[in-house]
């Protein structure tokens, strides 16, 4: 077990992605807090934790409110003590060309994809300097690196938390606390559930594995780079995406 009594953070773990990393967190060994702002979506990936005999709980928080993470914090810190590491993967899609997209989808985007991993980190950071020790990883994305037609919003907050990721890297690599970004290509979650068959067939067409990304894969990436097997890397950006960029 890597993460055996590591304590983790995993922001939007009510499915998808976020789901997947929570459970492969438990198996690992890892004390999981789960966050999301659904219920529903938090007690089912707890129980699923719970399952694989971890040691799981759960709690909303909605990373745009400093007041919930910092509640969801002192929740974890109360229970085990610590806080070895922090996902930040909670994140919306609110796509359109630019010459239509409203203020309204830009902010919503830029809110939570990309102030959202501020917040979060800024909610964990004191405790993680106290302990001269901790993870922050980052759920960048394909588009933060290469963009991508209709999504303005989702590309610059994407890139962002490149930057912020490389940034607490030499800001905090000195204290213990690594920092890093995982880039996924494109992964079949919920988030894709009203593409089209034939958008989705024609993405599996550019990706040179001849299909799309699995859940799983990004969570066995993010389960090593909190890990001890990747002590020395830190302010890497690692793309997962089947060879789609070559």
């Amino acid at each position: 077990m890597r993460l055996k009594d590591k304590v983790a953070i995993i922001t939007g773990a009510g499915r998808g992605i976020g789901q997947a990393t929570a459970l492969k967190f438990a198996r690992e060994g890892a004390k999981v807090m789960v966050c999301d702002i659904n219920q529903e979506w938090i007690d089912e990936t707890v129980r699923q934790c719970k399952a694989e005999g971890s040691d799981a709980i759960g709690q909303i928080a909605d990373v745009r409110d400093m007041k919930s993470l910092e509640a969801m914090v002192k929740t974890t810190v109360d229970k085990w003590g610590r806080i070895d590491c922090l996902v930040n993967n909670a994140g919306i899609v609110a796509d359109a060309q630019l010459k239509n997209m409203t203020e309204d989808q830009f902010d919503r985007v830029i809110d939570i994809n990309l102030k959202g991993v501020y917040n979060c980190t800024k909610a964990v950071v004191h405790k993680m300097l106290e302990q001269q020790s901790g993870v922050i990883l980052n759920a960048s994305s394909i588009v933060g690196l290469y963009g991508n037609f209709g999504q303005t919003n989702y590309a610059a907050a994407k890139f962002g938390v490149i930057g912020m990721a490389k940034t607490w890297a030499r800001e905090l690599g000195r204290k213990g606390i690594r920092s890093n970004a995982v880039c996924p290509g494109f992964i079949a979650t919920p988030i894709l559930s009203t593409v089209p068959e034939k958008v989705i067939h024609a993405l599996e067409e550019r990706v040179p594995m001849g299909r799309l990304g699995k859940p799983e894969e990004i969570a066995n990436t993010f389960a090593f780079l909190a890990s001890d097997e990747a002590s020395y890397i830190n302010g890497a950006v690692i793309e997962v995406n089947g060879g789609l960029t070559i």
